[in-house]
């Protein structure tokens, strides 16, 4: 009866044991996270970026963060997530920094996958950057607007040659009428009172006829 609980400790020491190499194997079965990258790099943030071996059954991702030649760390885990990013922030300019990245699963967290080095830039420089990308982007707009007034302005043009044109063949048709009028004019004076050949007007024969034959009376 004295050895039971001596015989009861050793077997929960044992249970705890082999819990913890069964925990630790399993974790050892799970791959480091690939392909981790740093990508929207500036003076104080970046993006850490990975990818996730096929057939890891991942339910997050834990990640350090070194300054180099500096022992401290900072470390970051985040589960209940399928994300395969993470932004750093508060990072100091012109400083190199480490970076592991692990998945983490029901039963455990994986090996440190291989270290990522990466150096801020300066503050100025990020500036340069982004006025460079916004001169570019004047100028793409800039030429966008110098395109749209070369075909307003060719349009208009365009259409004050129309205009023009219009106004000139209404003056030559409003220049032609008076002509036009008198030549109707003359046509019709023509027909009504036509000219004797000797240059004189005819006359009717009936007036002749229809006058009345005078009479003289002479006294004796």
């Amino acid at each position: 009866s004295c050895c039971r609980p001596y015989c009861s400790v050793s077997v929960l020491f044992l249970l705890n044991l082999s819990l913890s190499l069964s925990l630790s194997l399993f974790a050892d079965s799970l791959s480091p996270p690939v392909n981790v990258t740093i990508k929207a790099l500036k003076a104080n943030s970046a993006v850490v970026t990975w990818d996730i071996p096929e057939g890891d059954s991942v339910i997050g991702f834990a990640i350090t963060q070194q300054k180099k030649d500096v022992r401290m760390l900072r470390f970051i885990q985040e589960v209940n997530t399928t994300t395969r990013s993470c932004a750093l922030w508060d990072l100091e300019e012109e400083t190199d920094y480490i970076v592991h990245v692990q998945s983490i699963s029901m039963s455990g967290t994986s090996p440190l996958s291989e270290p990522l080095r990466f150096r801020t830039p300066k503050e100025a420089e990020t500036q340069a950057s982004k006025s460079k990308v916004t001169m570019e982007e004047v100028g793409q707009t800039t030429q966008l607007r110098a395109g749209e007034l070369i075909i307003i302005v060719v349009v208009l043009i365009m259409w004050a040659g129309v205009i023009a044109l219009f106004c000139r063949q209404y003056d030559i048709i409003k220049d032609n009428e008076p002509n036009n009028n008198k030549d109707k004019a003359k046509n019709s004076s023509e027909c009504s009172t036509p000219e004797h050949p000797t240059g004189g007007l005819l006359r009717s024969k009936n007036n002749n006829n229809n006058r009345m034959p005078s009479v003289n009376i002479i006294e004796v």
